[in-house]
């Protein structure tokens, strides 16, 4: 078992922006707009499984087509525009069609709702839960696709950890040194722990969860322990854990492994 006294030292330690790179959350960075931030962090998320050099250079590839303003690039093309400008696109299992259906969803997302916080709010006041709230969200992100495979947005079965989903809103509802926040109106408290390889090892070494797979349920026990050393906040220690681990074992930045 770990105390509290660890964590903290842990969070001071890593828990700063001098730790980040290289690192998806990077890319937030750049965007005060909460409407652009929100939608960057999205597709930067939703991306943030393989080789981490990949992943940066995967996410600059969409940024740059879709210029300074992710949300007026969005609001303002049609679905041949974007599926012509993602032409070439390849992220490991991620092909351009299947980004360009994905970019078509948040674009419809921001037509329904206004931005993808409102639809999330919407979707979580339903029942005041962040699972419902969760699986809800993936449907709306999948909307109008089929019932079947996609690497960008897991199917809303409940059974997966749902690792970049939560890691998307806890870049988007804490704010700290590293988190950059932005959403109102949830609490960090109902947060779930991104749950990887990497701190399910880290949950399993200290007696967090004796679950030996990294599903959704293993997440919401880990998110539980986690509790008891910050129950207003139970992710808190999420990245100072996983960035020392990865830090730990790879010689190299350019070698770390997002799952």
């Amino acid at each position: 078992m770990i105390n509290k006294e660890k964590l903290e030292e842990l969070y001071e330690k890593y828990n700063n922006r001098e730790s980040i790179h290289p690192d998806p959350l990077e890319f937030l960075y750049d965007y005060d707009d909460i409407e652009d931030r929100e939608i960057v962090g999205l597709i930067a998320a939703s991306l943030a499984y393989g080789r981490v050099n990949q992943i940066m250079k995967s996410v600059s590839f969409i940024l740059k087509f879709m210029g300074p303003e992710p949300s007026k690039f969005l609001r303002n093309t049609t679905f041949e525009s974007i599926k012509s400008a993602s032409s070439g696109f390849k992220h490991r299992f991620t092909t351009s069609e299947e980004l360009a259906i994905f970019l078509f969803n948040i674009k419809k997302i921001l037509e329904e709702y206004g931005s993808i916080n409102a639809c999330f709010i919407e979707n979580y006041n339903r029942e005041k839960e962040m699972v419902p709230a969760l699986l809800n969200f993936a449907r709306e992100l999948r909307a109008g696709e089929c019932q079947c495979y996609n690497s960008l947005v897991p199917l809303p079965a409940g059974k997966c950890a749902y690792k970049r989903l939560n890691l998307y809103l806890r870049w988007m509802i804490r704010k700290d040194n590293v988190d950059p926040g932005g959403w109102e109106k949830i609490p960090a408290s109902k947060l779930i722990i991104p749950l990887d390889t990497h701190m399910h090892r880290i949950a399993l070494s200290f007696q967090l969860t004796m679950r030996k797979q990294a599903d959704l349920n293993t997440a919401l026990e880990v998110t539980e322990a986690f509790k008891k050393y910050s129950p207003n906040d139970p992710v808190k220690y999420d990245f100072a854990l996983t960035r020392s681990g990865i830090q730990a074992n790879n010689k190299t930045s350019s070698i770390k492994v997002y799952e």
